[in-house]
């Protein structure tokens, strides 16, 4: 079994989320008392944040690209960025180390794909709706990629960080998201990424029939996959 390195901390609340899926998911194929082999380092969140709401992306990835350093020194045989939004600067983080980084788009768009679903709707913070980082990656699978537009993201960033990341759960808040869910639906997305790993604490499947993709539960089991493929 390989040992997984995780960057949590962004938020601690979607960390913990991570944590419990991989130890699931690998008891789920090995049986018996097997558990994931992790090792974390996890950020203060505060201090990423406030690089984000500055736009000070350079800060934000020497940042990440030391703790990358970090766990493959102490002996990760690859690493996962336990968010969607950082992944902004996962090209420098993976320039850092010489092990892979599984990008969480990556992993995303592949169970799109096996799903013969080619359009999807993009919920997730600001900078993930916005900013080409991650549509591109989507794309370049083949997908189309549909955003709401720029007063609902507004609504859809301030949840994620005045409540989600908070671990405040709000029924109103649940269903401004509904409604941004359906109004995607509306412009032919099949189904809608959950693409901050926050959202999937608000929103579940039993919430609305419109397929939804958690990242950060593909994420999670595409690492597991990884980490029982035999070195």
């Amino acid at each position: 079994m390989k040992s997984i390195g995780v960057i949590g901390g962004m938020s601690w609340e979607s960390t913990m989320t991570y944590y419990r899926l991989l130890n699931q998911y690998t008891k789920r194929e090995l049986g018996g008392h097997n558990s994931a082999k992790i090792l974390m380092s996890s950020v203060n969140f505060a201090e990423i944040e406030a690089y984000q709401r500055s736009g000070d992306w350079d800060k934000s990835a020497h940042s990440l690209a030391d703790e990358a350093r970090k766990l493959e020194a102490a002996g990760a045989d690859f690493i996962l960025i336990a968010t969607n939004t950082m992944h902004k600067v996962a090209t420098e983080v993976q320039s850092a180390i010489s092990i892979p980084l599984l990008h969480i788009a990556d992993a995303t768009a592949l169970t799109l794909k096996e799903n013969g679903i080619h359009h999807v709707g993009l919920l997730g913070t600001r900078f993930t709706m916005s900013q080409p980082f991650y549509k591109e990656r989507l794309e370049a699978h083949g997908i189309t990629v549909s955003v709401p537009p720029d007063w609902q993201q507004d609504v859809i960033h301030e949840i994620i960080y005045q409540e989600l990341c908070q671990g405040e759960i709000k029924s109103h808040s649940r269903q401004q998201y509904l409604s941004v869910i359906e109004e995607l639906q509306g412009l032919g997305a099949q189904a809608v990424i959950l693409g901050c790993t926050e959202i999937g604490l608000l929103v579940q499947q039993n919430h609305t029939d419109v397929p939804l993709y958690d990242t950060t539960d593909l994420h999670a089991l595409a690492a597991v996959k990884l980490a029982l493929e035999d070195k």
